[in-house]
């Protein structure tokens, strides 16, 4: 049988090779060149939608805190912030009146290493602090019900700025826009809260109108989030587009964008999906990794299998996820104790759970192969294995491979 040799799927901070039918069809973002990067976000800051510029909205020594994202997202921020800052010392805001606050939500906190690469030359300029959930402010409810609890320091702030990645979510519709609040720096019970309503209607990549995403925009507006700087990358990461603005407005002409990348007509159904989370670090955990598992059950048939590579050096992600499929007999078990009392961590390994009683799961990864079992997946050394395994299954079996599984969602 012809063969394409060396399609290279990312792993981690490598790259593995695999071979495949010539027959089967590569899913991948749209190639979108990216732009002159200082030129883009500058064009951003002086366009900006729906708002003033930003050197027009502050005022001289306002409070102001910057949200910016955590090493678990692929946002730019060393490059996002010098243009950002010089537009606050336009209006007369000094790097004296600033906070920058890394939007960690649930996920760990960030030691000095990370937080001086992220934001690079200004570390030692700005004090930069970490989210911390048990130190919030309570600001009200909103109509669906969430209590909001925002970081005390952002809530004291003066003047609230978003800074962040827009592309696919798999329950928010998009990341970027208000998610730097909630949850990136709201309380446990707020980002539970909000997360329950997942299991609503229209929670789903790519929908803008997801309830969660409305819930977030709601703590946004109650918070007063006044301008954000958000940018949409390509595959290899560089950067499209920039927008900045209004909280909601921005938010939404940069997820045009992101749809024209990332959002992939497929011509039917493959009886086998092979998914790459996109490597480091969008592969570091089981957690992360998900969204490329989400992606591709949009592409997969019914009964087919999906091929999961994904290093996972730091595990699952979350002890209630691990603690949940550990105690967990079968997918369903995890289920319906789900739908008897939802919790973060237990809704990821439900959503695992709802693939797997559909499809076999292979994963490539560093996971230990007991847990790997006990989450649901069939655990492999070699991508070429697994995919000998699956088409023994299916005859002349189709084929659909996405490389950049997490940011890639496919359509018939």
């Amino acid at each position: 049988m012809d063969r394409l040799s060396h399609l290279s799927l990312k792993y981690g901070k490598k790259e593995i090779d695999l071979t495949l039918p010539s027959n089967s069809q590569i899913v991948k973002p749209n190639e979108i060149p990216g732009q002159d990067e200082e030129v883009e976000i500058k064009r951003g800051l002086m366009s900006p939608i729906s708002s003033k510029k930003l050197s027009e909205l502050v005022l001289p020594h306002e409070k102001t805190a910057i949200i910016v994202s955590d090493i678990t997202r692929p946002t730019p921020t060393s490059k996002l912030l010098p243009p950002l800052l010089e537009e606050l010392n336009k209006g007369g805001v000094s790097s004296e009146d600033l906070v920058v606050v890394f939007a960690t939500g649930l996920h760990r906190k960030l030691i000095e290493e990370e937080r001086r690469s992220l934001i690079g030359d200004v570390y030692d300029q700005i004090k930069c602090i970490n989210h911390d959930v048990d130190d919030c402010t309570y600001l009200g409810n909103t109509r669906s019900g969430t209590k909001v609890s925002i970081l005390r320091d952002v809530f004291d702030a003066d003047v609230v700025i978003c800074v962040g990645t827009i592309e696919l979510h798999y329950f928010a519709g998009y990341s970027g826009g208000a998610k730097s609040i909630l949850p990136g720096v709201s309380s446990r019970e707020t980002i539970e809260m909000n997360h329950k309503l997942m299991l609503l209607p229209n929670a789903a990549s790519g929908c803008a109108d997801s309830p969660v995403r409305k819930d977030m925009e709601e703590a946004g507006a109650m918070l007063g989030i006044d301008f954000i700087l958000n940018v949409v990358l390509n595959a290899k990461r560089e950067i499209v587009r920039a927008v900045a603005g209004h909280p909601v407005h921005a938010h939404r002409a940069g997820a045009i964008y992101a749809n024209q990348i990332y959002k992939i007509p497929i011509r039917e159904r493959a009886d086998i999906v092979i998914t790459s989370a996109g490597g480091a670090p969008k592969d570091l955990n089981v957690y992360q990794a998900y969204k490329a598992l989400d992606n591709a059950k949009h592409a997969v048939s019914k009964g087919g299998s999906i091929i999961l590579v994904a290093e996972c050096p730091e595990g699952m992600g979350s002890a209630v996820l691990e603690s949940w499929v550990r105690e967990a007999n079968s997918p369903r078990d995890v289920i319906d104790r789900l739908e008897r009392n939802f919790k973060l961590g237990g809704h990821m390994a439900a959503a695992i759970a709802r693939i797997a009683e559909k499809h076999d799961i292979y994963i490539l990864s560093e996971l230990p192969t007991h847990l790997a079992e006990k989450s649901f997946f069939i655990p492999v050394k070699d991508v070429g294995v697994a995919l000998e395994a699956a088409m023994k299954k299916y005859r002349d079996a189709k084929i659909i491979v996405m490389p950049y599984g997490n940011s890639t969602l496919p359509f018939t």
